[in-house]
């Protein structure tokens, strides 16, 4: 199987003749885009107390335009080299941006595999709409992009991360110690992971 650009573009709609979509019950993803700097800088500065105990610690320049220009530069690049694929997810009803979700580290030869996360704003939280997203990407990962297996780690303290995964099909794996820089700290993280012959693909 092919993989880079041409892979991501097999099985995606393309509403109007715009970005491929990729769609979920109530939700959408597709690639980020520079019109959507507002909506997003919006978001994360409301919903800032409420991610930073889960992400790596914010850069000072966190919510410029300038720095949200070098993150999409980023991401093209990723996706061009088949590294990493960023999606921001949104509401299908209004277009409400919902938060995000990253393919990243993919490895292709014998391992054939990425890592997911993913962020969801405050007020959008526990309301399914990041298991909608989740959900809809898995068949995206394994028969568009022909990935083997997808990896996720959360903290130990994050219940409803931890439900969200389970309920997608991930299976825990163990515990890494000292895993990831979160919030400025090395902290140990629980690993899942899903396989490609174990998901709903529907």
């Amino acid at each position: 199987m092919n993989s880079g650009p041409m892979a991501f573009m097999r099985g995606l709609t393309f509403p109007g003749g715009q970005q491929p979509v990729i769609r979920g019950e109530n939700v959408y993803l597709r690639y980020p885009r520079v019109p959507d700097f507002f909506a997003w800088s919006r978001l994360r500065s409301e919903s800032r107390e409420f991610l930073v105990p889960w992400e790596p610690s914010w850069a000072t320049d966190e919510l410029s335009k300038g720095a949200f220009r070098r993150r999409l530069k980023k991401y093209q690049r990723e996706t061009r080299l088949d590294s990493a694929y960023a999606f921001f997810v949104f509401r299908t009803e209004d277009n409400a941006l919902l938060g995000g979700c990253t393919l990243s580290n993919v490895r292709r030869g014998v391992t054939q595999c990425c890592a997911l996360g993913y962020w969801v704003g405050e007020r959008f939280a526990r309301q399914g709409y990041m298991f909608d997203a989740v959900r809809a990407l898995v068949p995206f990962i394994f028969k568009t992009l022909g990935l083997h297996r997808i990896e996720a780690a959360c903290l130990p303290s994050n219940d409803p991360s931890k439900s969200l995964l389970g309920k997608v099909g991930f299976r825990e794996e163990g515990l890494a110690r000292r895993y990831l820089q979160i919030n400025g700290e090395w902290q140990d993280h629980v690993l899942f992971a899903l396989l490609a012959d174990e998901a709903r693909l529907g």
